[in-house]
């Protein structure tokens, strides 16, 4: 059954052309000229450069006589000078055109490097806020190229970007920052350890759970984040545990993809909210915290949609013949602590956060423009309970 809100008018837009397969990032060269490009810059961090994931595209890069250049200086949780440095780099080498190599840091700093070279001012202007100017130029072309299964940035329309100043991570997005060809080849993703599989393997679930449950979900991105679910929920343990399971690695990939549509051009929820502001004020990996946070906030928002917690309940396995639509609903949240117990998860205590942060946790994640998504209203106590939980 459709909500009001569904009712009331929506669209739905993916402006990127998705490639996917075994193998296939040998290929790229064909993308990059495909797209007119003639002078890449490859934008990565110092991780995925030493793990040598950017080497299959600079061979095919090199094979098919194209020009690049390598930015090298993306950093976790990028923050303006980051971005500000790669649009340096990419305007003194001339260069038309984007490849970002690795995970969501590395994805958002291509999109704000194209956004300020196609506007000609800092990201920072750009803020999706009230008060700040919209997208009104299509970024260079830009593939991305995920070498994690998580973020879903390889088709979002956002980037977020850290505003050290604040001590905040805001958004920028439209289907004008959307990557113009997504290439996704599990091979690259085998080199995961197991605690970066499981965090961003639980940002995949998180982005599917809060998108198909939200004020903004409609019937197109329902449809993705329901496979989305249903494919973390058969292999993500399968891709914690060993990390060369090749078919769990292309269901991750494609989880991880699916809940990046069902993002649609909207937001999420609650846990978003809360993992957002908390990565702006003390370094924790994105993926650990949304691992810890996800169940709590389940547990707040089921009664918000019972009927749609149930659903997840069956996407991730769960035989809820028998139950009720309430005890489904809460099955679902049974069933996401125990997967964060499987993959080994780190708690909020062991990331860092103390108690006497709360306070100041959950007014920031109120403040946060995703609360208004989440299925079940929600305020400052709303926040501070769930915090609570976390650390009980």
């Amino acid at each position: 059954m459709l909500r009001f809100e569904q009712m009331q008018g929506n669209a739905f837009e993916l402006p990127t052309k998705i490639k996917h397969g075994i193998g296939i990032i040998k290929d790229i060269a064909e993308d990059v000229k495909d797209l007119k490009v003639t002078k890449p810059l490859i934008v990565a961090d110092p991780g995925v450069i030493d793990a040598k994931l950017i080497q299959p595209v600079e061979e095919s890069l090199k094979a098919a006589g194209i020009d690049y250049k390598v930015y090298d200086g993306v950093t976790a949780d990028p923050d303006l000078e980051v971005v500000a440095n790669g649009t340096k780099m990419y305007n003194q080498n001339n260069c038309d055109g984007l490849i970002a190599v690795g995970g969501g840091s590395s994805m958002d700093t291509a999109k704000a490097i194209g956004v300020e070279v196609s506007h000609g001012g800092p990201v920072l202007e750009y803020e999706a806020a009230e008060g700040k100017k919209p997208l009104s130029e299509r970024i260079p072309p830009l593939v991305t190229v995920p070498t994690t299964a998580g973020t879903g940035r390889e088709v979002t329309l956002w980037a977020v970007i850290k505003d050290p100043a604040r001590e905040f991570k805001f958004n920028t997005g439209g289907p004008l920052i959307a990557a113009h060809v997504a290439v996704i080849d599990p091979e690259l993703h085998v080199s995961m350890p197991p605690h970066i599989t499981a965090g961003t393997g639980m940002d995949a679930l998180c982005h599917a759970i809060e998108c198909y449950t939200c004020h903004y979900a409609q019937p197109t991105t329902d449809a993705a984040a329901l496979l989305a679910i249903e494919y973390a929920g058969k292999y993500l343990r399968r891709a914690v545990a060993n990390g060369q399971d090749i078919e769990a690695r292309y269901g991750m990939a494609m989880s991880a993809m699916l809940a990046g549509i069902s993002y649609g051009s909207d937001s999420a929820g609650a846990v978003h909210a809360m993992t957002q502001t908390l990565g702006g004020i003390i370094p924790v990996p994105h993926g650990a915290a949304v691992a810890a946070t996800t169940a709590p906030v389940m547990e707040y928002n089921w009664i918000g949609d019972p009927h749609k917690y149930a659903r997840i309940a069956q996407a991730l396995g769960v035989d809820t013949f028998g139950m009720d639509v309430h005890e489904a609903a809460r099955a679902s949240v049974d069933a996401v602590y125990q997967l964060v117990e499987d993959i080994d998860a780190p708690t909020l205590s062991e990331l860092g956060v103390t108690e006497d942060m709360i306070t100041r946790l959950a007014q920031e994640a109120f403040n946060d423009p995703q609360t208004v998504g989440n299925p079940r209203d929600i305020d400052v106590e709303g926040y501070e309970r769930i915090y609570r939980s976390c650390f009980e």
